[in-house]
């Protein structure tokens, strides 16, 4: 049960249990998962680099042995999708900084029973905490939702620190808030007694407009610095542009980051138009939500037209060529993609899953931390749905009434003998999936980086010139 209080959590305290999904607990990874897993980077390069002869393998190898400035920890979403000839890619949808995953993925050996907490933590975090000149202090790791992995992690982190470790919540809009800055940019967190603590370093899964309750950067050492979301992590708009420039940037090197066609700066009158110009089928999404909040896929009149009348919090959205089925997918510039879906089951039906890849990066560049897969609610048919969300929506959580969250467990899609399969990927969609997902946190970090000024502070008015929504940039704390 999650505590609404800052917990002090001491070593020792990890319970496989408490931390991993009861399927996940039992399940067996798939061979060729844990292969894959157990696969170094130089094998990973030369496997790509032979499937893709105009790629460099240097360039390959350079991308993955690249230590990131500030995005350490990310998890793309991406869809399996194929052309009208028949040629597969994965397509990045998001990506995520600070994402969900550990609790979803089984363990490579049953020895390790902390899994990837312990690997993000041991080969990213912990590197982090040599830096000189960090304020002095506590370890926190703050969160708002996923209390089954942040305290995991709290727990993980409290036994490689050898110190107990505050496991501290920050929900948006708390009257009574746990967590603060003060006056020399370091975060504090408030104790059950009442009182206030300097924290040198925090684990953060603070995950709703973070923004609004965290600095960009911190005298704290944050995984990740809230920069991260403003660039692309949280806020899908600047993820668009950070990839057209990191595409700009690698393009010499016949690398690109797959992404459908991305209209960025929409305002809301101009939805329609867009939706049009695609034929009519197309994602709109309010960049700054995520956990599946705010997306809206459209496939008749009668969905835009309820998109239309919903009241918005923010001026700016962008419209995005939606993966449907053959006979109903968006009008892109390179032609229309639809999904690959899962192998049909017994009764003949197959279903939409995205993969999601979670990655760290540390002093020996990247390496991925946790895979697992999540499929929509209904089947994928010939005939354009009434409810396109239940045929294309995969997201597993549930924001209840109350504002808390729930998890919809039985759609997820374990890495495991049973379920794998299932998806109808192999070895070398993989290595893929982890290429795009390495490539497109590379991209948000560079934008990451762009905001940050020679004084090392956020460059606010460049923030505000290429993310031109008042009504977010009036939310980022100074």
């Amino acid at each position: 049960m999650a505590e609404r209080t800052s917990v002090l959590v001491p070593p020792g305290s990890f319970e496989p249990e408490e931390h991993f999904y009861p399927r996940v607990l039992n399940a067996q990874i798939h061979p060729l998962v844990r292969y894959f897993l157990g696969l170094d980077n130089e094998r990973i390069a030369a496997r790509y680099a032979h499937l893709h002869p105009l790629v460099p393998i240097e360039a390959v190898r350079e991308v993955l042995a690249s230590k990131t400035t500030h995005f350490r920890w990310g998890g793309a979403d991406l869809f399996h999708a194929a052309d009208p000839r028949g040629g597969r890619k994965m397509y990045v949808i998001e990506t995520n900084s600070c994402p969900s995953g550990q609790k979803s993925i089984p363990r490579m050996e049953e020895s390790q029973e902390q899994g990837g907490y312990r690997r993000l933590l041991e080969d990213a975090f912990l590197p982090m905490l040599r830096r000189r000149g960090l304020p002095t202090g506590v370890l926190a790791v703050l969160w708002d939702k996923n209390y089954m992995e942040t305290s995991g992690y709290a727990a993980v982190l409290a036994d490689l620190a050898k110190e107990d470790v505050w496991l501290v919540p920050c929900f948006d809009g708390e009257e009574n808030p746990w967590m603060r800055i003060n006056d020399r940019r370091t975060i504090e967190i408030r104790t059950p007694a009442g009182d206030w603590l300097e924290v040198r370093a925090a684990f953060r899964y603070v995950t709703q407009r973070p923004w609004n309750r965290i600095p960009p950067v911190t005298r704290t050492l944050v995984f990740n610095p809230v920069v991260v979301c403003l660039a692309g992590g949280r806020n899908k708009m600047l993820a668009a542009k950070a990839y057209d420039l990191y595409n700009a940037k690698i393009a010499d090197k016949n690398l690109r980051i797959e992404v459908p066609e991305t209209i960025w700066d929409v305002s809301r009158e101009e939805i329609p138009m867009w939706v049009e110009r695609m034929g009519g089928f197309a994602v709109v999404k309010n960049p700054y939500s995520n956990a599946g909040q705010g997306v809206w896929t459209i496939t008749s009149q009668r969905e835009l037209d309820a998109l239309m009348e919903i009241e918005q919090r923010y001026d700016r959205f962008i419209v995005q060529q939606l993966i449907g089925n053959v006979g109903w997918s968006s009008r892109g510039r390179r032609g229309p993609i639809y999904h690959v879906g899962t192998v049909p089951n017994r009764k003949n039906k197959l279903f939409v899953a995205d993969v999601r890849f979670m990655v760290g990066c540390g002093p020996g560049g990247f390496f991925p931390c946790a895979i697992y897969a999540r499929r929509a609610r209904e089947s994928l048919e010939a005939a354009a749905p009434t409810n396109s969300w239940e045929v294309l929506g995969t997201n597993l959580s549930i924001k209840n009434p109350d504002g808390s969250w729930s998890t919809e467990s039985e759609r997820l899609v374990l890495m495991d003998a049973r379920d794998f399969n299932r998806l109808g990927v192999g070895l070398d969609d993989l290595i893929d999936g982890y290429m795009q997902t390495v490539l497109s946190v590379s991209a948000i970090d560079s934008m990451a980086t762009r905001l940050i000024t020679s004084k090392g502070r956020f460059g606010r008015k460049l923030f505000q010139s290429i993310n031109p929504d008042e009504s977010l940039v009036a939310e980022v704390m100074p």
